[in-house]
């Protein structure tokens, strides 16, 4: 019996303090903003705030050109999903249910590819930008960000399109339908589990990404990354406001999350494995 109970005691112990970990600078951060000046420098800062004030969100969405950039980000990261999700889906049927020379090689570059830091590759992309006269623009944002999620979409979509059995295109043949009309019409539906895993993922790491958009474009076409930096006087940083900012940049990825957990979870297990 005490075993018993020390094996589900530990466990849940292990959650709850990872749960603490995670959480807490994320309620930190969320309670600060909140917060008057006077209580976020103090000695002995309250974890709740009962002198709750709106004028760091104020500043914060009333920042030049705030509109602008949320605008900038919803395009470059809508438009990463879009595009990997296009290509992803064709490449991924190619190499779940077709055999042709080179299929292995194909998948260990794809492996290669996103375990690739992208980091070390800024100033090769920078001169490939900067020789087109793309800089300053959100057409090679979108399409960097594109590639960086392009390798975890066709990894996870060919376990999903591999898990479908073959019959069901075979029937969908039989009855009149063309390959392509199989595909979407059989194979399409079956795959929401991993189209909503990995346009979470998509999102999540476009609207996050900083290092990029800081050397592509640091003189217009920015993200709201970059506007995080904004809120700095000549006597040090604008905690209030820069966590009102970081609250707000924060909403729509939890948005997001919120409408597609349920199956972008059960994508991320099941695409893992299946194939």
């Amino acid at each position: 019996m005490r075993r018993s109970l020390l094996g589900r005691f530990w466990p849940n112990a292990v959650a709850v303090l990872l749960f603490v970990f995670f959480v807490f600078p994320v309620y930190w951060m969320a309670t600060t903003a909140f917060k008057p000046d006077i209580d976020i420098i103090s000695k002995t800062p309250d974890f709740i705030p009962f002198h709750g004030t709106f004028a760091h969100f104020d500043k914060a969405v009333h920042a030049a050109g705030f509109w602008e950039l949320v605008r900038n980000s919803f395009t470059v990261a809508l438009g990463a999903v879009l595009l990997s999700l296009a290509i992803a889906l064709l490449a991924s049927f190619a190499l779940a249910r077709m055999r042709f020379r080179g299929r292995k090689a194909f998948v260990l570059v794809v492996m290669v590819a996103q375990m690739a830091p992208w980091e070390v590759m800024t100033i090769s992309v920078y001169m490939i930008v900067r020789d087109q006269d793309q800089l300053n623009s959100l057409i090679p944002l979108t399409l960097f960000y594109m590639m960086m999620v392009l390798p975890f979409t066709i990894w996870t979509l060919r376990g999903f399109i591999a898990a479908v059995p073959k019959e069901l295109e075979e029937s969908a043949l039989v009855d009149g339908c063309t390959r392509t009309q199989a595909f979407i019409r059989v194979v399409f539906p079956l795959l929401a589990p991993g189209l909503m895993a990995t346009s979470l993922f998509g999102f999540i790491t476009a609207w996050n990404e900083f290092p990029l958009v800081l050397i592509l474009n640091k003189q217009s076409g920015q993200t709201l990354p970059l506007w995080l930096t904004q809120f700095q006087t000549n006597f040090g940083d604008d905690w209030g406001a820069t966590m009102a900012a970081s609250t707000l940049f924060t909403i729509p990825v939890v948005i997001v999350f919120l409408i597609l957990q349920r199956k972008a979870v059960g994508g991320l297990t099941a695409g893992a494995v299946k194939g």
